[in-house]
């Protein structure tokens, strides 16, 4: 995917200011930044959501992990998952929320699972979902250290086994270490850093990489 001159204004204040970036095919790619760095604006105009200038090429169809899970209340877990399909497509949603962790509470409501396996069933949804790119907006930020592990754990291993292209944006260096192949930096709307995460796969999310010591200084001269 290709982002050429993307620029978004809100009344004269530019939230995107001319990103030009190419997202590589089959991988993560982290984008961070400080609040109100356009971080988000940029997933919702690869998703169509927001107008913008510039050019989004080679995106192809989109799926969207929104940083609340947004389940429908009065639909399953399966049901959920299912909504966004077609007939012929819900063969693998079963396997899917076994892959998730939610094997036999596929019939059960938002209402009667716990916030973290609301997460796991919009995870499951938006891996099933047809598309060509992930985008996913701080997935991670409302859970618990242990969770918030073992999920970066699963979402690691089920992308790299379909050869995902994601976009992720987060606030969080250790997440983006620990999950991209490469972490671009935001400041007021313009790219100041792109920096390739070498550390081969599997990570440790425990572990310091070096990766992560160079991201926090740049963050740091960003504010």
């Amino acid at each position: 995917m290709k982002i050429i001159g993307l620029t978004k204004k809100y009344s004269d204040s530019p939230a995107l200011d001319g990103i030009d970036i190419e997202i590589e095919k089959g991988k993560i790619t982290a984008i961070l930044g400080e609040s109100g760095a356009g971080k988000t604006t940029l997933l919702n105009a690869v998703a169509g959501l927001t107008d913008y200038e510039g050019k989004i090429e080679e995106a192809g169809k989109i799926s969207y992990l929104f940083q609340n899970s947004r389940l429908l209340p009065h639909l399953t877990a399966e049901g959920n998952v299912n909504f966004v399909l077609k007939k012929e497509e819900r063969g693998a949603t079963g396997e899917m929320l076994a892959r998730v962790g939610l094997a036999g509470k596929e019939k059960r409501y938002p209402h009667e699972l716990s916030g973290g396996e609301q997460r796991r069933v919009a995870i499951a949804r938006s891996l099933l979902y047809p598309h060509d790119t992930l985008l996913m907006d701080e997935p991670f930020s409302s859970l618990d250290l242990s969770l918030k592990r073992e999920l970066l754990g699963l979402v690691n291993e089920l992308c790299s086994e379909g050869h995902e292209t994601v976009l992720f944006v987060t606030h969080d260096v250790r997440e983006a270490v620990f999950l991209s192949s490469r972490a671009v930096v935001l400041k007021s709307g313009k790219m100041v850093a792109d920096v390739p995460v070498s550390a081969p796969y599997p990570r440790d999310f425990i572990l310091h990489y070096p990766e992560e010591a160079e991201l926090e200084k740049i963050l740091i001269s960003a504010k």
